[in-house]
C-alpha cells in the first residue's frame, strides 16, 4: 500500500524473509481472492512488479475523490506522440514528427517530464537522441510489457479506403494543377 511503484516478488520476499516462490504464490492467491470478493481494489502484476489498483468499476468515484474536479489528461497531440513512441521505439523525435506530420519537440518534452518517455541512446548514423517508453508508462497503461500493446491492424483503415483517398487526392491535385495552368496562359 505504501509503494509508489510496482514491487517485484524478489524484493517482497527479501523484506518478508520468505522464499520467493512462496511470496509469488501468495500474491497470486491474494489477487484472485480480491477479484472473487469483488473488492474495490485489485492486486495486479504490472511492469515487473505487484501493485494495488482501484478496481475499474470504482474508477469514477476514486477519480472524483483524487482529482476533485481537476483533470490532468494528456492532449490529443501527446497521446498520438506517445503512441508513435510506444509502437516504434526506440525512435528519434524527427521520426515521430515525420510519422505525425507535425513538430513534436514540445510534446516530447512534456512526455519526458511526466515520466512516460525517456532517452535511451542515440542513432549511430545521425547522433539523434532515441526515446522509449518507461516502466511508469507500462504501469499507467496496466501492462506487464510492450508485448501487451494492442495490435494496430484493427484500427487502421482498409487498404481500399486508403487507395480511394489517395486517388481522390490525386484527382484534386490534378484539377488544381490544370486550373493553375489555365490562369498562367
Amino acid at each position: 500500500m505504501v509503494a509508489d511503484e510496482p514491487v517485484g516478488e524478489g524484493k517482497l520476499a527479501e523484506v518478508l524473509e520468505r522464499p520467493r516462490a512462496e511470496v509469488a504464490a501468495a500474491l497470486r492467491e491474494l489477487a484472485a481472492e480480491y477479484t472473487a470478493q469483488g473488492r474495490g481494489f485489485e492486486l495486479r502484476l504490472v511492469a515487473g512488479g505487484w501493485r494495488f489498483y482501484s478496481r475499474a468499476s470504482r474508477a469514477e468515484v476514486v477519480e472524483r475523490f483524487v482529482l476533485d474536479g481537476q483533470q490532468a489528461r494528456l492532449t490529443q497531440a501527446a497521446l498520438e506522440t506517445l503512441a508513435v513512441v510506444a509502437y516504434r521505439q526506440p525512435v528519434s523525435r524527427s521520426r515521430v514528427s515525420a510519422v505525425r506530420g507535425v513538430n513534436c519537440d514540445g510534446v516530447m518534452r512534456t512526455l519526458v517530464q511526466r515520466g512516460l518517455v525517456e532517452e535511451t541512446g542515440s542513432e549511430p548514423e545521425t547522433g539523434a537522441i532515441l526515446y522509449r517508453t518507461t516502466n511508469y508508462f507500462l504501469e499507467r497503461m496496466g501492462l506487464r510489457g510492450l508485448e501487451e500493446l494492442p495490435e494496430l491492424a484493427p484500427f487502421l483503415p482498409e487498404v481500399d479506403d486508403v487507395e480511394a483517398e489517395s486517388l481522390e487526392g490525386t484527382v484534386i491535385a490534378d484539377a488544381v494543377a490544370a486550373a493553375s495552368a489555365r490562369e498562367v496562359q
